[in-house]
């Protein structure tokens, strides 16, 4: 795939309107007070994965309805004092996988939480362990169209819960100091942490590399690849104005640009200028509005001029450790 999106200068300037509805800001407060009034503590249970110098926990949180959500949490075996934790989301289809195979974090002397996506976890990596419980109306297989004619519904809602559900949860698990709380993720991760730095106002930094689930409009006018297919594939068949106007009005609600001007933590994004399934300027749109609510929110972007997808791939954490080692 050859670079297809604008040129860097116009998407270094790119800053799309939105059709941002009025209430969306209410529509996410009432969304996490309904969650958080299920209550509920998280359940943290050692286990003995035979590493030595790491300790893993086996975490259960309430996220959105009160529904368990499961996570790992792994931390160096030695440390003293209350750790900063970087909390991580996953990519499309995966799940938490094995408590061994993310163990960069505690290695460099951070607390690690890696929250399973409900439903998924079937796709790649080590298999998931937490189920979705809500049904959906007639859907495009995948998750992007769960749910897709009323907000409320959308299968988005609930993961973004769970997202905010998860900081809330290991910010009451000993050790770990909950004012050095960061998140991160790729892909699929990288749009759920910019929806949690949008709704959680005291995280100290996230990290969304190569973020899916940004300014789906103009994703799926210029990219056939899936996720976004999924949507131009339900539209195909149900056709019309109206339900287009309902589709959109969906996403007007779970677009990561919205959650991008409102976040207030220092933010390092990563891009790919070959990238046909999170395209470029889809990207710039969310990092071009970080903070724009807020006054000198800190915000830097790392671009990978001939990688598709696959991004800045392990060349990232050398890079994100430097730069989260200045801002905990």
């Amino acid at each position: 795939m050859a670079q297809f999106d604008m040129p860097l200068p116009d998407l270094e300037r790119y800053a799309p309107e939105l059709d941002e509805p009025g209430d969306f800001d209410e529509f996410w407060s009432g969304t996490l007070a309904e969650a958080r009034s299920f209550g509920g503590a998280p359940v943290v249970e050692r286990v003995d994965a035979g590493l030595t110098q790491v300790l893993v926990d086996d975490v259960t949180f309430p996220g959105f309805g009160g529904h368990p959500v499961k996570a790992w949490l792994t931390r160096p075996a030695h440390a003293e004092g209350d750790l900063p934790v970087v909390v991580e989301y996953l990519g499309y289809g995966g799940g938490r996988g094995l408590p061994h195979e993310r163990l960069e974090w505690a290695a460099a002397g951070y607390a690690h939480l890696v929250m399973d996506t409900r439903g998924q976890g079937s796709g790649w990596g080590g298999g998931g362990d937490t189920p979705d419980p809500v049904g959906s109306a007639p859907a495009s297989p995948g998750f992007m169209t769960r749910g897709i004619l009323d907000p409320h519904e959308h299968y988005y809602r609930r993961v973004f819960t769970d997202g905010v559900r998860a900081v809330d949860a290991v910010r009451t698990i000993p050790g770990i100091d909950p004012e050095r709380v960061a998140v991160g993720g790729g892909s699929q991760g990288g749009g759920i942490t910019i929806a949690v730095a949008g709704l959680v106002p005291d995280l100290v930094a996230a990290m969304p590399d190569v973020p899916f689930l940004c300014h789906y409009r103009r994703a799926v006018s210029i990219t056939d690849n899936f996720p976004y297919g999924e949507i131009t594939k339900y539209l195909s068949v149900h056709r019309g104005p109206e339900v287009e106007e309902r589709v959109w009005r969906t996403f007007s609600y779970l677009d990561g640009v919205s959650f991008a001007r409102r976040a207030h933590a220092a933010g390092l994004f990563s891009v790919a200028l070959m990238d046909a399934t999170c395209p470029p300027s889809t990207v710039y749109a969310a990092f071009n509005g970080w903070g724009a609510r807020q006054a000198d929110v800190d915000r830097e972007i790392d671009v990978y001029p001939y990688n598709d997808h696959e991004g800045g791939g392990d060349y990232r954490f050398p890079r994100k450790l430097e730069w989260l080692g200045k801002r905990v």
